[in-house]
Parts: C-alpha cells; structure tokens; sequence
C-alpha cells in the first residue's frame, strides 16, 4: 500500500530560503524506498508555533495524510516549539515510538537524550517528530521503521485481526 505522505519541515533558515532542506529529502527517500509511501505534499515553515500548528492542521484534515513527517525544531533552543505545536494538534500521543527512537539511538549517540519529539494521532493520521539533522532523520526514522506500517493500518482504521 502507498501511504500517503506529507512532509513539514520547521526551520527559520529553511523558510527564508537561507539553508538547503537535505533533511526532508532523507524522508523523502526513506518513505519511498523502505515504507513504500508517496509524498503528497512538502512544506517547510518558519519555528512559529502557530505556523507549524496551522500546517499541520491542513495537512491532515484537508490533504488527508495517513502519516506527517516533521523534521526540526525538535532540540532544547528556544525556537524548537515542533513538539509543543504538535501536542496541541493530536488527540492521542503514541510514546512507543519516540521512547524507540531515542533508546535505539542513544545506543550509538548520547545526545539523542536531548532530542523532544513526540508522535501523535491526529484523526486517521498518524503524525511523528523527527530531529532536524539529515542524520537523525535518518537514524531516528529507522529505529521505528519497521513498525509503522503496522501503526498505519491501525490509525487508518484498516488494522485487520
């Protein structure tokens, strides 16, 4: 099954056109080759609460996404309000999978201690924090992998027992 997937990239640089987004395209690839989704739809937007709130309220109730792919504003500045802006958007959280990803990449990096990003349900979209780095993406993305298709047939209501 393709899993239909949005990406929402939370970083000021990235927003004023200052910094390439290579970590979004490590999604990109992992979604496509590993999970089998398809990208429907790429944002990236400034460290405002209230924009990466407002993004992803459109991507899961207007674009319908299964699954949304944060990347940064997940760390300990000041500006990363990733994790509190989704918070305010899910109706469920599902710590399994962030507690997996840190336990998994705190094996070859302490400093993924630091890391806050959380995971939720939004409606039937299954929403998760991912670091802003091209490799915690990468590392993080893959600690959990393997169960989201399992997650996604479960938030999307086609979970069969």
């Amino acid at each position: 099954m393709a899993w239909k997937t949005a990406i929402l990239t939370a970083s000021d640089k990235g927003a004023r056109g200052e910094r390439e987004d290579t970590s979004a395209q490590v999604i990109r690839e992992l979604v496509e080759e590993e999970l089998g989704g398809e990208i429907i739809e790429y944002r990236i937007v400034p460290d405002e609460e209230d924009e990466i709130i407002a993004a992803l309220i459109e991507l899961t109730d207007y674009f319908q996404a299964d699954l949304v792919l944060t990347t940064g504003g997940t760390e300990l500045a000041i500006r990363d309000v990733t994790p509190e802006a989704t918070r305010r958007v899910i109706e469920r959280e599902v710590p399994g999978l962030p507690e997996a990803m840190r336990s998994t990449v705190m094996q070859k990096n302490r400093g993924a201690m630091l890391f806050r990003g959380i995971c939720g349900i939004r409606g039937r979209t299954l929403i998760v924090n991912l670091p802003g780095t091209p490799k915690g993406v990468h590392e993080h993305l893959a600690a959990v992998m393997d169960q989201l298709p399992e997650a996604l047939l479960m938030v999307t209501g086609q979970f069969k027992q």
